[in-house]
C-alpha cells in the first residue's frame, strides 16, 4: 500500500527551501539545493512531497535507465542499438519521481555493477543498474547527506555535473545517462559537509522552525487534519497541487526565450566579487537561478527582484567563513550591487 504524503502546497512557511526545491525543477542544470537545519523543521517532509507536483517527462517506454527519446545524444547503449536498427523508440509520459539514496549504500548499489563473468563467458556486457539508473530524469533525495562517506557523495555529484554515469571494472566499462536533481538534507549539529563539496551543491537553504505563534499554530493545525483523514486531506489539496505543477511546466517551457541584458550580469559578477566568492560557479548558477525564478513569475526577462531572490540560495554556503563562525549574509551589500541596473 503506498504511503500518502503531506502535500507540497499546505507546507507552512519556509518560502526559501520551497523556492530553491522549485527552481531546480525548472531548470536542472542550476546543481541541486543543500538543504541544511535542526530536526523537526519539515526538511524529509518537504522534499518527499514534491512527488505530488514534479512535473511530467518523456521516457523510452520499458527503458530501465528512463531515457529520454527527444534526446538522441544521451540514451543508453540500448536504446541507441534499438534506435540504431529500428529506427524509433516507443515513448511515454510519466510524471518525475523522487528516488531515494538509502544512508547504507555501497558504491556498487549507487553506480551499478558490470558482470564480468557474463563478458568472459559470452562476450556481451551485462549491466545491473543502481540508484543512478533510477534517477536519471527524476529528483535524487539523499538525508543525512554529511553523514555519507566521502567518495559516494562524489560519485553523486560528478554523476550530476556530467550527467552520465561511467562504471569500469577489470578494463570492461560502461556508461549510461544520469542527469537528475539531487536534493541532500542535514543536521548540521551532526557534523559538516567538506567546502568543497558544499560548493558543488547549487543553492542552499538554512531552515529554522517558526517562532511566530500564528505560524506554528497553523502547522499542528493542518498536520493534525492530515493526519486525521490523509485521503481526505490531499483530494482538499489536489487542485492547488495541479496549478503548481502545470505552473512548474509552464516555466521550464518558457525558460529558454528568458533573456538577461549585460546590466543583470555585471550586476551578478558585482554580487559575487563583493562577497569574496572565489571561482565561477557562483556567476553561473545565480544567473541560471534569476532567470528560472523570470519564468516562475511568467516573465521573459530577468530584473533586479529575481537577483534579490535567489542571491541569499546561491551565496550562503559558499561565503568564507571562520571554524565555528556562522556566515551572515549582508543585504546592504546586496542591495549597492543592485544599484547599478
Amino acid at each position: 500500500m503506498e504511503k500518502i504524503l503531506f502535500p507540497f502546497v499546505s507546507i507552512v512557511g519556509q518560502e526559501p527551501m520551497k523556492k530553491a526545491l522549485i527552481l531546480n525543477m525548472i531548470d536542472p542544470s542550476i546543481g541541486g539545493a543543500l538543504i541544511k537545519g535542526e530536526k523537526g523543521t519539515a526538511k524529509s517532509t518537504t522534499v518527499r512531497s514534491l512527488s505530488q507536483v514534479l512535473p511530467f517527462r518523456k521516457t523510452v517506454k520499458g527503458c530501465v535507465f528512463n531515457c529520454n527519446p527527444d534526446k538522441p545524444g544521451n540514451l543508453c547503449p540500448y536504446c541507441a542499438e534499438k534506435l540504431k536498427s529500428e529506427g524509433k523508440l516507443d515513448s511515454e509520459t510519466v510524471r518525475m519521481r523522487v528516488v531515494e539514496l538509502p544512508l547504507s549504500s555501497t558504491e556498487d548499489r549507487v553506480a551499478g555493477t558490470l558482470d564480468i563473468e557474463q563478458v568472459l563467458k559470452t562476450g556481451q556486457k551485462k549491466f545491473e543498474p543502481g540508484v543512478l539508473a533510477q534517477a536519471n530524469g527524476n529528483l535524487l533525495y539523499v538525508d543525512e547527506v554529511n553523514l555519507l562517506d566521502d567518495h559516494i557523495v562524489d560519485l553523486l555529484l560528478d554523476s550530476a555535473a556530467m550527467g552520465v554515469n561511467y562504471v569500469e571494472r577489470e578494463g570492461i566499462s560502461f556508461s549510461h545517462p544520469s542527469r537528475f536533481i539531487l536534493v541532500g538534507t542535514m543536521n548540521p549539529e551532526e557534523g559538516e559537509l567538506r567546502p568543497q563539496l558544499l560548493d558543488r551543491f547549487g543553492l542552499s537553504v538554512d531552515v529554522k522552525g517558526d517562532k511566530d505563534t500564528d505560524m506554528r499554530m497553523e502547522v499542528v493545525k493542518r498536520r493534525i487534519e492530515f493526519d486525521s483523514d490523509p485521503s481526505k486531506y490531499t483530494e482538499k489539496c489536489r487542485a492547488d497541487s495541479e496549478a503548481l505543477c502545470e505552473k512548474l511546466m509552464k516555466a521550464a517551457e518558457i525558460l529558454p526565450e528568458v533573456v538577461t541584458d549585460d546590466s543583470i550580469i555585471k550586476a551578478i559578477v558585482s554580487i559575487t566579487s563583493s562577497y569574496g566568492i572565489d571561482g565561477h560557479r557562483a556567476d553561473i548558477t545565480m544567473l541560471k537561478s534569476a532567470r528560472a525564478n523570470a519564468a516562475f513569475e511568467g516573465r521573459k526577462y530577468v530584473t533586479g527582484d529575481d537577483i534579490r531572490e535567489v542571491a541569499p540560495l546561491v551565496l550562503s554556503h559558499r561565503m568564507r567563513r571562520r571554524p565555528f563562525e556562522e556566515a551572515v549574509f549582508d543585504d546592504e551589500e546586496l542591495e549597492k550591487c543592485l544599484s547599478m541596473i
